[in-house]
Protein backbone atom coordinates (compact mmCIF):
# COMPACT_ATOMS: atom_id res chain seq x y z
CA UNK A 1 0.00 0.00 0.00
CA UNK A 2 2.84 2.41 0.86
CA UNK A 3 4.41 1.75 -2.51
CA UNK A 4 1.15 2.67 -4.26
CA UNK A 5 0.83 5.89 -2.26
CA UNK A 6 4.41 6.81 -3.11
CA UNK A 7 3.70 6.13 -6.76
CA UNK A 8 0.52 8.24 -6.53
CA UNK A 9 2.53 11.17 -5.14
CA UNK A 10 5.10 10.81 -7.90
CA UNK A 11 2.40 10.75 -10.57
CA UNK A 12 0.67 13.82 -9.11
CA UNK A 13 3.98 15.70 -9.07
CA UNK A 14 4.78 14.62 -12.62
CA UNK A 15 1.37 15.86 -13.80
CA UNK A 16 1.82 19.20 -12.03
CA UNK A 17 5.32 19.60 -13.50
CA UNK A 18 4.05 18.72 -16.98
CA UNK A 19 1.20 21.24 -16.77
CA UNK A 20 3.56 23.98 -15.57
CA UNK A 21 5.99 23.26 -18.42
CA UNK A 22 3.12 23.32 -20.93
CA UNK A 23 1.99 26.70 -19.58
CA UNK A 24 5.51 28.12 -19.82
CA UNK A 25 5.92 26.82 -23.38
CA UNK A 26 2.59 28.32 -24.42
CA UNK A 27 3.50 31.67 -22.90
CA UNK A 28 6.89 31.66 -24.63
CA UNK A 29 5.25 30.81 -27.98
CA UNK A 30 2.73 33.65 -27.63
CA UNK A 31 5.46 36.10 -26.64
CA UNK A 32 7.59 35.03 -29.63
CA UNK A 33 4.64 35.46 -32.02
CA UNK A 34 3.91 38.94 -30.65
CA UNK A 35 7.58 39.83 -31.06
CA UNK A 36 7.43 38.75 -34.74
CA UNK A 37 4.89 41.52 -35.25
CA UNK A 38 6.94 44.05 -33.30
CA UNK A 39 4.92 43.98 -30.10
CA UNK A 40 5.40 42.75 -26.59
CA UNK A 41 2.73 40.70 -24.88
CA UNK A 42 2.09 43.65 -22.57
CA UNK A 43 1.47 45.90 -25.60
CA UNK A 44 -1.21 43.53 -26.85
CA UNK A 45 -2.93 42.60 -23.62
CA UNK A 46 -2.38 45.67 -21.51
CA UNK A 47 -1.37 43.38 -18.68
CA UNK A 48 2.02 42.83 -17.16
CA UNK A 49 3.52 39.41 -16.60
CA UNK A 50 3.82 39.98 -12.87
CA UNK A 51 1.30 38.29 -10.67
CA UNK A 52 -1.01 40.23 -8.44
CA UNK A 53 -0.11 40.77 -4.82
CA UNK A 54 0.31 37.41 -3.15
CA UNK A 55 -2.17 36.44 -0.49
CA UNK A 56 -0.74 35.67 2.93
CA UNK A 57 -0.54 31.96 3.77
CA UNK A 58 -3.43 30.52 5.74
CA UNK A 59 -2.20 26.92 5.97
CA UNK A 60 1.16 25.42 6.91
CA UNK A 61 2.56 21.91 6.61
CA UNK A 62 2.91 20.51 10.15
CA UNK A 63 6.31 18.89 9.55
CA UNK A 64 7.83 21.35 7.07
CA UNK A 65 6.92 24.96 7.97
CA UNK A 66 8.45 26.18 4.70
CA UNK A 67 5.45 24.68 2.87
CA UNK A 68 2.47 27.03 3.03
CA UNK A 69 -0.72 27.63 1.07
CA UNK A 70 -2.88 30.74 0.89
CA UNK A 71 -6.09 28.77 0.37
CA UNK A 72 -6.36 30.07 -3.20
CA UNK A 73 -5.81 28.10 -6.36
CA UNK A 74 -5.04 24.42 -6.66
CA UNK A 75 -4.59 22.55 -3.40
CA UNK A 76 -1.01 21.41 -2.84
CA UNK A 77 -0.33 17.66 -2.74
CA UNK A 78 0.40 17.71 0.99
CA UNK A 79 -3.05 19.19 1.70
CA UNK A 80 -4.75 16.63 -0.57
CA UNK A 81 -2.89 13.78 1.12
CA UNK A 82 -3.82 15.02 4.59
CA UNK A 83 -7.48 15.36 3.67
CA UNK A 84 -7.48 11.84 2.24
CA UNK A 85 -5.93 10.64 5.50
CA UNK A 86 -8.83 12.12 7.49
CA UNK A 87 -7.44 15.50 8.51
CA UNK A 88 -9.31 18.77 8.03
CA UNK A 89 -8.13 22.13 6.75
CA UNK A 90 -8.33 23.38 10.35
CA UNK A 91 -5.51 20.95 11.20
CA UNK A 92 -3.25 22.95 8.85
CA UNK A 93 -4.55 26.45 9.66
CA UNK A 94 -2.03 29.03 10.78
CA UNK A 95 -3.27 30.41 14.06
Amino acid sequence: MDELKTLQKQVAKAIDDFEENQRKEALAAVEAKAKEFGYSLTDLTGKTKTKSKASPPKYRHPENPALTWSGRGRRPAWIKEGLEAGKTLDDYAIK
